[in-house]
């Protein structure tokens, strides 16, 4: 555009030369000079090149052309205003930690539970701009839509769904049904406005002190729980082997009172004797009590 306006200038510049002055010799030369940049303006002005990911919007005089630039080189209007878009998934974190999110500072979402505590949640979005409706995205919104539209409508979706839930439970077990709640509302906002959530990503949900130590002590109760569980559950089963083991020889002593004999108590006797006999060190044994043979060594 300023190749247009320097072009048209010197060309007009040259025809209200008079003949009467000393550079009115070079007003032919002008004259070509000025078309030339007359040309190149246009010609550059009418060329746009649309990078891949990205899609281009026409503006003549404030109207929104309805059409689109997809990616290379694209013939437009020499005075028209071109906005490019980036339609590539793009991500909005808010968060806690200093220079981690979007926004300088803690740019966490601080929210109320059913039970009136504050939670502190962490969270990331992606998203990405539907390419035919950029157009409208930019009559509608603009082109900074990610403060009009995806900061301040995934704050407020998160900050309505969590009233819905306590503190703990937002915290454990409904953590992913709470997810699953805030997506599909921010999902259905962000499709009115020409946009498309891809992912919501919540990174860490931060509870008031006193929960987290009430928590902890609940945590720490049910593991001696089970501790002392499974210590009760090895005493029975320590006593049950007691009690096998004391059962097994009571009937071994009944066995024995009832079943032996004395000449089968002799020859075990003998066995018992014999075995003692082949000991190396083993010289006479003399076993005394009644019917009991004595057996001497080999030596």
């Amino acid at each position: 555009m300023f190749f247009i306006f320097l072009g048209i200038l010197l060309f007009v510049g040259a025809n209200t030369i008079s003949p009467n002055l000393v550079f009115y010799k070079y007003a032919k030369t002008l004259k070509v000079i000025g078309a030339i940049f007359a040309i190149l303006g246009l010609t550059s002005s009418a060329v746009v090149q649309v990078d891949a990911g990205e899609v281009g919007v026409q503006s003549v005089f404030g109207k929104v052309q309805p059409s689109t630039l997809n990616s290379g080189l694209n013939f437009v209007n020499p005075i028209a205003k071109v906005v490019v878009f980036d339609a590539k998934t793009q991500n909005y974190t808010m968060s806690g930690v200093h220079d981690e999110g979007d926004k300088e500072g803690d740019d966490a979402i601080r929210v109320l539970t059913a039970d009136g505590l504050e939670v502190i949640v962490d969270l990331t979005v992606l998203y990405r701009i539907i390419p035919s409706e950029a157009p409208r995205v930019l009559r509608e919104i603009g082109a900074d839509y990610k403060d009009k539209v995806v900061r301040p409508i995934t704050r407020t979706m998160i900050r309505d769904n969590a009233v819905y839930y306590d503190a703990v439970a937002l915290y454990s077990l409904k953590r992913n049904e709470f997810q699953q709640r805030i997506y599909r509302d921010i999902e259905n906002n962000f499709k009115k406005r020409g946009l498309v959530l891809e992912q919501l990503l919540i990174r860490n949900i931060n509870l008031p002190t006193s929960v987290k130590t009430t928590i902890e002590s609940k945590i720490n109760a049910e593991q001696d729980a089970q501790k002392m569980q499974f210590v009760l559950q090895k005493e029975k089963q320590e006593a049950e082997r007691k009690r096998v083991e004391a059962q097994g020889i009571a009937d071994y002593q009944k066995i024995l009172s009832t079943g032996l004999s004395d000449k089968q108590l002799q020859y075990e006797s003998i066995i018992a004797q014999k075995e003692l006999a082949k000991s190396p060190n083993t010289k006479v044994i003399i076993m005394g009590g009644k019917s009991t043979p004595i057996i001497l060594g080999n030596q």
